[in-house]
């Protein structure tokens, strides 16, 4: 495709945290978890915030925690430092150094040190902080500053749009544990103790006010698990596994923000990839592809904030032979009950074209009196081409509409005499890949109320990836832009950044 022709794709997490600081989990186990299923991460410490309230006697606990929180950090920092070094594996695995900047009135940012060098900025203002970092880039150090969670109202950690400035932050996280702040009528609404999604903190407020902005996901998860399924994830179209390239990805907003299925997304305007500022021009060709982690229910161009363009997939009769995208899952059972799982799983009659872990972690953000066991607990592997291996833990799901359940998506290629077959915790499993063309199978380890395992629907190739381009018209003035939105038919969503034309000269 025009524009990504010597780019890939790579998934990361830019924003998590383990206990350095405040948190659960150790941080060699989060780089453990983090390898298990990234390419790049960045382990991110909670290290200061200059306006807390600290006067407000009903946050005196709150208060307390984090000040606790911020020591622990300041003492853990080399620590945090050499292991940004020593986990650097450029080809195979990206780490950065990191640290996040909380403030009411500006809302929260990590700042981000291209390499392992760089130290806490203890920053009262947003203007105190930028000043450090241009000293920063003085001295040869590239640094950013991205805001997250951007949706809070302003004033209670969300974003201040009044104050943000494109110099050290080309995009915004949209996505993460706490919700998604695309736009007011975004999927995943604010949930969290601090507060619901306020319109003027969203990114398409953002972009109304003419704002350059890209976007990001990540987790923000707590528990020293790294890109935990489901919760918000980064990827970006780069030229290398390396930190030159995954930077200068972010740099130019060639970023797409995820909730967790690694979606392929690429948009091009007139041969330009995402995070482009074209020169004026009339007549404008969009050209869209995704590979997505599931059915497709539905692709969207949004013009401007408002929907122009979208793609539906057409009726598909599943037919073999074929590729074909299987989720495998396990969990369930009594909530609260720890459950080890052991799987072997092989396809015979066909082929394992690839493998995408789905492993989350413990759902903890808060204090805990007790912590758990340990926090990094899922390993996976390819035995031979055909074969994958996992062990891991679940717990049973906290609620009927949150899963905790762990898992596999498999990318087979077969036929009528293509079988999935291995064992799950010693018990014998086959089942065939015809079967599942019309649907899920599942089982059980034993009796009602046990630990259970799906095999997801079968989707072929034709239902998760889309395909289309088409011309545009507009004589506007002012700047345009150009995003796409995914849908999924499992409620995995995928944004990209846009791409902007700038307006014509009246």
């Amino acid at each position: 495709m025009d524009g990504y022709e010597t780019l890939e794709p790579y998934f990361g997490d830019l924003h998590n945290h383990c206990a350095v600081g405040y948190g659960h989990g150790g941080l060699e186990e989060a780089y453990r978890n983090a390898r298990m299923q990234l390419d790049f991460v960045c382990v991110t410490v909670h290290a200061h915030w200059g306006d807390l309230p600290a006067d407000d006697p009903r946050l005196e606990q709150v208060v307390d925690y984090h000040t606790r929180g911020f020591e622990r950090a300041a003492a853990a920092w080399p620590a945090v430092r050499q292991a940004v070094a020593d986990h650097y594996d450029p080809g195979r695995f990206v780490t950065f150094l990191g640290f996040e900047w909380h403030s009411m009135a500006y809302g929260d940012h990590n700042v981000y040190f291209k390499g392992a060098e760089g130290d806490i900025i203890r920053a009262a203002g947003i203007e105190d902080l930028r000043r450090e970092l241009r000293r920063y880039r003085d001295r040869g150090i590239e640094t950013f500053l991205l805001p997250h969670h951007i949706g809070y109202r302003q004033g209670y950690r969300g974003i201040n749009w009044a104050t943000y400035t494109p110099e050290f932050s080309p995009v915004v996280e949209i996505m993460s544990m706490h919700g998604a702040s695309e736009s007011a009528d975004a999927p995943y609404p604010y949930l969290h103790t601090m507060g619901p999604r306020n319109w003027q903190s969203t990114w398409q407020y953002g972009l109304a006010q003419g704002n350059v902005v890209g976007v990001m996901g990540s987790t923000d998860h707590h528990s020293g698990h790294p890109g935990s399924y489901g919760h918000g994830r980064l990827a970006v179209w780069a030229d290398a596994l390396d930190r030159d390239a995954i930077w200068t990805a972010i740099r130019n907003r060639r970023t797409v923000a995820l909730t967790g299925d690694n979606i392929r997304l690429k948009l091009a305007l007139d041969g330009s990839p995402i995070g482009t500022v074209l020169p004026p021009r009339s007549t404008r060709n969009l050209h869209v592809e995704v590979e997505g982690g599931a059915a497709l229910d539905y692709v969207e161009v949004v013009h401007n904030n408002r929907p122009l363009y979208r793609w539906n997939p057409p009726p598909v009769t599943a037919s073999l032979p074929g590729e074909y995208k299987v989720h495998f899952e396990v969990g369930w059972a009594e909530k609260g009950e720890t459950i080890p799982w052991d799987v072997a799983l092989e396809v015979e009659g066909g082929e394992l074209l690839s493998v995408e872990p789905r492993f989350r972690g413990h759902e903890v953000v808060a204090p805990q009196q007790q912590e758990e066991e340990r926090y990094a607990f899922s390993e996976w592997r390819r035995d031979g081409s055909n074969r994958v291996h996992f062990t891991t833990l679940t717990w049973g799901n906290p609620t009927t509409t949150t899963a905790s359940t762990q898992g596999v998506c498999l990318t087979v290629k077969g036929d009528r005499e293509t079988v999935l077959c291995g064992t799950i915790n010693g018990q014998p499993v086959r089942v065939r890949l015809e079967d599942l063309l019309e649907g899920p199978v599942s089982g059980y380890l034993g009796g009602f109320l046990t630990p259970a395992y799906c095999f997801n629907r079968a989707t072929p190739r034709e239902e998760y990836t889309a395909r289309f381009e088409f011309d545009h018209r507009s004589d506007s003035a002012t700047r345009d832009w150009y995003y796409v939105r995914v849908r999924q038919k499992n409620n995995q969503w995928a944004w990209s950044s846009p791409i902007w034309v700038e307006g014509a000269a009246r």
